[in-house]
């Protein structure tokens, strides 16, 4: 069985290695060939690796394609592979523009080798890292002069779904909690697009004290530039981020992050299990062809340090994959994604 990943992001991004090193460690638990290739972050090159796999003889191809929809490249890429009778299926990020829709249709409809999709939920990380940043700014009394919670949000992108999703879980919060949003931005997921945003944000509003990010590096780029005003993150300001880079447990242990979630880029990696059991005739379709799971945690200090020990150096060996799969383990009647689950299990193989 050979699959290959379309990674979406550069090759020293620590979410995008993280879910390859995930991924590789489904991969040799269950038996399969996985091939990673990295897209930079260049839309326009996962187009391009598209058409190189398509070209390929037709004893090169892999059996699978897994991909994610980042900046909207999926419709494109899926016509393109399934016209090349490759069997595609997305992780992370599923189609979920309209129009895109309108040229797509389900999974297995317009296109057949289009067998999936698995998406975290990921208006979950943006509520829960909301949520604990307004329940922090309360207990520290950081109201404004108008006696109101205010916050700054630097948001991924304006084209991925994830970043969407992510933001309207912020929102929701917001809006639960009476908090004023001043203004959201878009950091394209870049630390140092993000310092040079929040120079200016800080400048326009400077009474607010909530600061929320869609990932871990814009996070670190707004503490940057608050640290450069003589600001002390987690002190005299709070931040959240997302995502389970060393850098932010870090910074969570240290209490200059208030608030972290993550866990999510272990979709890749459920996603190799779901089309492990398909190619062993264990068809997942009995679940949903497009699966929104709950993936992510609102980690604690002690859930950090859990997570550094089994898993400090991004090595996920300790993690038997085939506990998970239906085809092995019959009496599993539906998929357990949590990665909670994860957390608290590890390989005993020896």
């Amino acid at each position: 069985m050979t699959v290959t990943f379309l990674n979406p992001g550069k090759s020293d991004e620590i979410y995008w290695v993280t879910a390859s090193n995930g991924m590789s460690a489904a991969a040799r638990s269950l038996g399969i060939h996985l091939e990673v290739i990295y897209s930079e972050r260049d839309h326009l090159k996962t187009l391009e690796y598209a058409r190189q796999i398509a070209a390929r003889p037709a004893g090169k191809r892999p059996d699978y394609v897994i991909l994610s929809n980042d900046y909207a490249v999926g419709a494109e890429a899926l016509r393109i592979l399934d016209a090349a009778n490759i069997k595609t299926f997305f992780a992370y990020s599923g189609i979920n523009d309209a129009g895109d829709r309108e040229k797509t249709g389900m999974p297995r409809q317009f296109y057949k080798g289009w067998l999936g999709v698995l998406e975290p939920q990921a208006e979950d990380a943006g509520y829960l890292t909301a949520r604990a940043l307004i329940q922090r700014g309360k207990t520290d009394k950081m109201f404004s002069s108008d006696g109101k919670l205010h916050m700054l949000a630097i948001a991924g992108d304006r084209s991925t779904a994830t970043s969407y999703k992510r933001t309207e879980g912020m929102r929701k919060a917001v809006v639960e909690a009476n908090v004023v949003l001043d203004q959201v931005v878009y950091g394209d997921w870049n630390r140092a697009k993000a310092q040079e945003q929040s120079v200016w944000l800080y400048q326009r509003y400077p009474q607010t004290r909530l600061i929320w990010a869609g990932n871990d590096l814009m996070s670190f780029g707004a503490m940057e530039s608050w640290r450069a005003r003589g600001g002390k993150p987690g002190r005299d300001a709070h931040f959240s981020a997302i995502n389970t880079s060393a850098e932010a447990f870090a910074a969570l242990e240290s209490g200059s992050l208030t608030a972290l979630a993550g866990g999510h880029f272990i979709t890749g990696a459920f996603g190799l299990v779901m089309l492990y059991d398909y190619h062993h005739g264990k068809d997942f379709a009995d679940e949903g062809l497009e699966q929104n799971r709950s993936m992510f945690i609102l980690f604690t200090p002690e859930e950090a340090r859990r997570y550094e020990q089994l898993f400090g150096a991004q090595n996920f060996e300790k993690v038997d994959f085939r506990k998970f799969s239906k085809y092995l383990n019959p009496a599993i009647k539906k998929y357990d994604f949590s990665f909670r689950h994860l957390l608290t299990q590890s390989d005993q193989r020896k």
